[in-house]
């Protein structure tokens, strides 16, 4: 089911679904649509994908009310705990408003100011996660964003999942709307009578909503276009191979696509968890994705060493790394290239999925490479500010005119000639 390859074997390239030409054309008609009809298109294309005939696109009172009934205490209560966590992880990350001066008088300094509106997607049907509503919604709020508007598909009822309402209650979201699919990117890009537009868009879905979201950015920003889940595990033979088979599902159940790879310089070890996968996977409601994941896109890569293993592990930039190693800690500084990083036998990936408190909306793809976790940067803004004063503009005024004449912009130049005349 899954491979066991040397290292020399192992491919570390994964492409990225920029989708089918049919799929991008079909994107840009919804997105078309939205723009020019706004209500009436979102209304048309909500009928077409998701059978349900709506006039109201606004989650009421009424319906938060019947969601509160319908979520066992339960798990009310471990959102409630887990946004906590949240908060308090991203709460560390928010930065502030910076000014400096000198003795000529000149000030200069960065104000830090949040988004006004932020959407965020929330899938549904099977892939509705109240997790990644917490997940998406929490920075915006520390980050003091005032307007954080979610829109998610409603299920053949008219409604949007009680889990999903729950959820967006306690992170703080401020406007839920019924709409998905690229109709819902449009509708938050655009803007319609109903659903106003939005300054940033975050949030998963499927390849119409990444499509979508990957065509509108530049007029709003966007998170990031997400690929399928992955998970890499660093191993040596202190783990535990059940440990390891059982981490490597949690993420291969997501998606066929998804990818779940083991690098270990032992090979009894490769065995074992391979052993262990066969035995596990069988147990599973979702076994046939999480086979099919592990058959296309999983691996067990063995190295000469855990030096090798980490070149592995940097080429491969993974969205989750697992370091089931001797000293972690002692090691961490080797890893260059991983979205979140656990350390030991009890940080399983689930843990980071849902209570910690550190984002599960990570770089995937390999763009662990240049790119970071959702966070409260995400939902700020930052502007220059300069009050140059009199005495510096007089010291340092001709060494200005020579840059932008350097640089033949002379309207440039004599902006400032114009204030350097009158000091004479």
């Amino acid at each position: 089911m899954v491979k066991i390859v040397d290292s020399g074997q192992f491919d570390t390239r994964r492409s990225v679904d920029s989708g089918t030409s049919e799929q991008q054309a079909a994107v840009r008609k919804i997105l078309e649509g939205v723009k020019a009809e706004g209500d009436e298109a979102v209304r048309f294309y909500t009928k077409e994908f998701d059978q349900v005939e709506l006039r109201d696109f606004r989650v009421s009172e009424a319906e938060f009310a019947e969601a509160e009934q319908l979520v066992s205490a339960d798990v009310a209560k471990a959102l409630q705990e887990a946004a906590a966590n949240i908060a308090e992880y991203h709460q560390r990350q928010v930065r502030q408003s910076w000014f400096s001066t000198k003795e000529s008088g000149t000030l200069l300094g960065q104000l830090v100011r949040p988004l006004k509106r932020v959407g965020l997607y929330v899938p549904g049907g099977r892939a509705a996660y109240p997790s990644s509503v917490l997940m998406n919604a929490i920075p915006a709020r520390v980050a003091g964003v005032s307007e954080i508007v979610m829109v998610s598909p409603p299920g053949k009822d008219g409604k949007v999942n009680p889990a999903i309402l729950v959820a967006a209650r306690i992170a703080g979201v401020t406007e839920i709307y019924k709409v998905g699919g690229a109709q819902a990117i449009g509708a938050l890009t655009y803007g319609t009578n109903s659903i106003p537009a939005v300054d940033k868009i975050v949030g998963p879905g499927n390849i119409y909503v990444a499509l979508a979201k990957r065509e509108v950015f530049g007029l709003v920003d966007i998170d990031m276009v997400a690929g399928p889940s992955e998970i890499v595990v660093l191993a040596d033979d202190s783990a535990n191979p059940r440990y390891v088979a059982a981490d490597l599902l949690s993420q291969a159940e997501h998606d066929p696509m998804s990818s779940a790879v083991l690098v270990t310089p032992s090979r009894p070890l490769a065995e074992q968890v391979a052993a262990e996968l066969e035995r596990q996977v069988a147990l599973l409601p979702r076994r046939e994705i999480a086979e099919a994941a592990l058959r296309d896109y999983g691996a067990i890569c063995v190295v000469g060493d855990l030096e090798e293993g980490f070149a592995v592990v940097n080429r491969l930039a993974p969205e989750h790394l697992e370091l089931l190693i001797d000293d972690p800690f002692g090691q961490l500084g080797k890893v260059e290239n991983a979205g979140a990083i656990f350390l030991g036998p009890y940080s399983s990936e689930p843990v980071g999925d849902y209570f910690a408190g550190t984002n599960h909306v990570l770089p995937t793809n390999g763009t662990a490479r240049f790119s970071s976790p959702l966070s409260v940067d995400d939902f700020i803004k930052k502007s220059s500010v300069i009050s140059y004063s009199k005495a510096d503009l007089k010291a340092n005024g001709a060494k200005i005119v020579a840059l932008a004449e350097q640089e033949g912009l002379t309207a440039h130049a004599r902006a400032i000639q114009e204030r350097l005349s009158d000091f004479k």
